[in-house]
């Protein structure tokens, strides 16, 4: 009995997430899907991204937490819109949650709409949130194994961020092996070593964002 009451679940959050992508489209904002697990750094990324990329792109950001507005504050003072969405121990956000976060967001002018998920490496990537594109998160300080063990996300997403790579030294994290695990599952997966808190490669970062967005304009353009 559990299949069928799983595949409803699904099925109903596939068609509220295409309201979600179908509004977002029509304005050509780019939707990104950020997932790691807690501690990646997720938040810390976009304070970086927001304040760095304030004068180029008009952002947004919905917050998903089990609990507290932390985040949500922390992004809202780098002057940026932010929407906080407690799940109330959900271990996921879903396409409903999204679509009435949207209606608290200004969405004229918006450029990138960042969903900063729950950190789970495993349920909310199984709920299509109206994204464009997922991008999976992993720190140095986690197992290099990680896209080995949790491989749905790592063949998912388009981007693969590896960060806190000034922490390199101290650790025994194998760059090349996490690569390699996720481009087995991904031949096409981008993938970027940082370090949010000195800045190392976030330019990478931000030129596949402007690409990325660049895509979505002119795709919008092609279907007005």
């Amino acid at each position: 009995m559990q299949i069928p009451v799983v595949r409803n679940v699904l099925e109903a959050n596939e068609k509220m997430a295409a309201h979600v992508r179908a509004r977002l489209n029509d304005r050509g904002i780019l939707a990104l899907n950020l997932i790691s697990s807690p501690g990646a750094g997720k938040t810390t990324l976009l304070e970086r991204t927001l304040t760095d990329l304030v004068s180029r792109f008009n952002m947004a950001v919905i917050e998903g937490d089990l609990q507290t507005d932390n985040d949500a504050r922390r992004v809202a003072a780098t002057g940026a819109q932010a929407v906080q969405i407690n799940t109330e121990g959900g271990c996921h956000l879903d396409s409903n949650l999204v679509l009435s976060a949207l209606e608290k967001i200004n969405l004229e002018g918006l450029d990138i709409l960042f969903i900063e998920n729950v950190g789970n490496l495993v349920c909310p990537v199984e709920f299509d949130c109206g994204e464009d594109a997922k991008v999976a998160i992993l720190s140095v300080a986690e197992g290099d194994d990680k896209p080995e063990k949790y491989p749905l996300l790592f063949h998912l997403a388009k981007a693969m961020i590896i960060n806190k790579i000034d922490l390199l030294p101290y650790l025994d994290f194998d760059v090349q092996k996490a690569c390699g695990f996720a481009r087995r599952l991904n031949p096409d997966l981008s993938t970027f070593e940082v370090s949010c808190r000195t800045g190392q490669n976030l330019d990478l970062w931000y030129a596949w964002l402007e690409k990325m967005l660049a895509d979505k304009k002119s795709g919008s353009a092609l279907r007005t």
